[in-house]
């Protein structure tokens, strides 16, 4: 039974150690559509748990053998919120991870839950998923356990985001079919436009999933990308590279396009022909665009609106 896993290096949260809260079997709330995980019944609470002295046990002989750790992420085969002394566990985590940062990867459905709320508060980083706002599509793509409403959900996350004082991430998974449609990333637009996030991820499948839906392709997932309001901190964050066919820019669409939307080297690879390549270095080397880091990835922006993106202060 494998509690600690990784070191695993991220370009978006560092170097992570995990902690895995459910490491014997699949306890979760959800059972989403693209969950690499095979698919289970929901369930509202763990039944199968281990102490929290296995796990601080097991991370400090970890911390002995990698001592490069940015972040220890606590996550699960399953939601790790449901873990009962996820409290208690933070605390002792605390007192021993020196200048590391916690993070929390949850599907957000427990935040509506006072108690959760509050020990979430007391992490460095938490990333909150969010994948459909109507009801329809939330309960066909996360198939959540009884009684979990996205209404609430989004409700918590909207507070949440506003008490935090650590690093807020939202995570949108898009699924072929499902909630790539305009009405979806409206609805979904409308609830993010409340939300003071540090960054907005968006992806796509990119391991198999548990039922047999699809992926979309990068430039899909440009295009809705495009779609949310431009003060949004998007970034296109799948690993899935389908599907990828560049086109040609003039610099004029170029400027236009990072000024709805700043890109990060990965897009342009896969998004600009060669000719638009160099239409950018040249605009780069001109002043016109500049980069800018956001939690440690490079974008491109039109200098002059390098001021008025949105971010969380």
């Amino acid at each position: 039974m494998n509690i600690i896993f990784g070191p695993v290096n991220s370009r978006r949260f560092g170097i992570s150690l995990g902690i895995d809260l459910s490491p014997a079997l699949k306890q979760c709330n959800f059972d989403c559509l693209y969950c690499e995980l095979a698919p289970s019944a929901t369930v509202s609470h763990q039944t199968e748990t281990i102490t929290v002295d296995a796990i601080i046990q097991a991370l400090q002989e970890a911390f002995k053998q990698h001592d490069n750790i940015d972040v220890i992420t606590i996550t699960a085969n399953g939601e790790p919120t449901l873990y009962p002394h996820l409290r208690e566990l933070i605390r002792e985590i605390d007192a021993i991870k020196a200048n590391k940062k916690t993070l929390i990867l949850t599907n957000s459905a427990t935040l509506s839950d006072s108690e959760v709320f509050q020990t979430l508060l007391s992490l460095d980083q938490v990333k909150l998923s969010l994948d459909a706002i109507t009801p329809e599509v939330f309960k066909k793509i996360d198939r959540p356990d009884d009684g979990i409403e996205i209404d609430n959900i989004a409700e918590a996350v909207k507070a949440f985001s506003k008490a935090f004082t650590g690093r807020l991430f939202i995570e949108v998974l898009f699924v072929h079919g499902l909630n790539d449609t305009t009405e979806e990333i409206k609805a979904l637009n409308s609830v993010l436009l409340d939300v003071e996030a540090e960054r907005i991820d968006i992806g796509t499948i990119d391991r198999p999933p548990a039922y047999p839906v699809e992926a979309i392709t990068h430039k899909e997932l440009h295009h809705i990308a495009m779609e949310f309001d431009s003060s949004l901190p998007i970034h296109i964050a799948s690993r899935h590279k389908a599907g990828a066919s560049p086109s040609s820019y003039s610099k004029e669409e170029i400027l236009n396009t990072l000024d709805k939307r700043p890109l990060t080297t990965d897009d342009i690879d896969l998004l600009f022909d060669e000719a638009s390549k160099r239409g950018l270095q040249s605009l780069l080397a001109e002043g016109s665009i500049t980069k800018k880091e956001r939690s440690g990835i490079i974008f491109y922006i039109p200098r002059d609106n390098a001021q008025r993106k949105r971010k969380k202060t």
